[in-house]
């Protein structure tokens, strides 16, 4: 009886000290995941997976703020820029060399789209947008052609190839466009405008003229859009930062509705981010078929991501204004933001507009360093 007890022992105890052993001999212990890129990083973001930090890219990011594209400037016209491929793909790699950021964004301008549909721009001496007609009257929504938009904007299809083959698969890239009740508040002002008032004007006095206008330029901004998917653009915003202009009881047919259709003909492409600026009706945004909304400043990114589904993502919302003064409050400020969202999967930080021509190069490192450096309770887990 007692050596087969004593023989039990040693088994048990042969079993337990081999565990170990021929765990190990079954094979190498599992390495670690490789680090996200930041491409990888930005598109997890959208589709709302965890991650240890937020990706981090900023409204107007590339321009004005930065000394090197002052020096270009001394040397191009902002149309030059645009219209040159490889300038174009040059300004929109300087904030990633400089910051580093997840997300490049290609240099261009919303006025593409009427200019490619006849209706060209410039700038004004004194500043602003000038466009060389305004348009004013019916004949004048039937002389957009659509038909040839996609050809006269190969030089922006040109400078996303460019770009994307300089970030590699590291830096996500970002197509945009304007929405279409953005672009129509400039095309029948005739350029920039103190107040905004003759699209409201002729929505009101003749809806379906406008409704005329509107389609026509969903139509175009949907095929200029894909031609920035096919030039190797990762993801795409839709600027309505005229939105707010709108009354909340117009949005919807001023400009939801054909944000709606562009999103939903553009749904199994790839994310599309829109920022509607002014605009809080969050339900209705929701409802756009766009996987990510963008959000300003003016109200708080967490209380309104509570209001959206778990799976649409937000992006915002830092107060541009902070980037004009001293780094430790842009510091504290964007923490704040960070720690709101921390446990919400689907963050993308970003301002709550486009970064100002006097924002402090040290107020912008310190966003990107304290966005970096963050990290969630929870690992990345995607």
């Amino acid at each position: 009886m007692r050596r087969a007890y004593l023989r039990r022992v040693q088994r048990t105890r042969d079993i337990l000290s081999s565990g170990p052993a021929s765990a190990h001999r079954a094979g190498p212990t599992p390495e670690p995941p490789p680090p996200l890129t930041s491409r990888e990083r930005f598109l997890r973001a959208c589709r709302c997976a965890p991650l240890d930090r937020p990706p981090v890219w900023l409204m107007r990011q590339a321009g004005r703020a930065l000394p090197e594209y002052r020096e270009l400037r001394q040397r191009y016209s902002f149309l030059e820029l645009v219209q040159t491929p490889a300038l174009a793909a040059e300004v929109t790699l300087q904030p990633i060399r400089r910051f580093g950021f997840d997300a490049a964004i290609i240099f261009s301008d919303i006025l593409v789209i009427p200019e490619a549909l006849g209706q060209p721009y410039a700038f004004r001496e004194g500043g602003g947008i000038q466009m060389a007609w305004t348009l004013e009257y019916a004949h004048h929504v039937d002389r957009l052609d659509g038909r040839a938009v996609t050809d006269r904007l190969q030089y922006v299809a040109e400078a996303l190839r460019v770009t994307r083959a300089a970030l590699g698969d590291a830096t996500a890239l970002l197509g945009f466009a304007g929405s279409p009740w953005t672009l129509a508040n400039f095309m029948l002002e005739g350029g920039s405008a103190p107040t905004f008032a003759k699209a409201t004007a002729l929505f009101r006095e003749n809806p379906r003229l406008y409704g005329r206008l509107a389609e026509k330029l969903a139509l175009a901004v949907t095929d200029y859009l894909r031609l920035q998917l096919d030039a190797g653009a990762d993801a795409l915003q839709l600027f309505d930062t005229l939105g707010g202009l709108a009354t909340p009881e117009d949005f919807h047919e001023v400009s939801g509705r054909w944000l709606g259709d562009i999103a939903t003909e553009l749904r199994d492409r790839a994310p599309l981010i829109v920022f509607a600026k002014g605009v809080h009706q969050w339900p209705a945004l929701a409802q756009l078929c766009a996987q990510v909304l963008g959000v300003d400043a003016t109200v708080p990114l967490r209380a309104v991501a509570d209001q959206l589904p778990a799976h649409l993502a937000v992006q915002g919302n830092l107060d541009p204004a902070l980037l004009r003064a001293e780094p430790d409050a842009v510091r504290q400020a964007t923490l704040a933001i960070l720690n709101s969202m921390r446990d919400r999967p689907g963050h993308i930080f970003n301002l709550g507009h486009g970064v100002p021509p006097d924002a402090r190069l040290d107020c912008l490192a310190a966003l990107a360093e304290a966005v970096r450096t963050h990290r969630n309770p929870s690992p990345c887990a995607a």
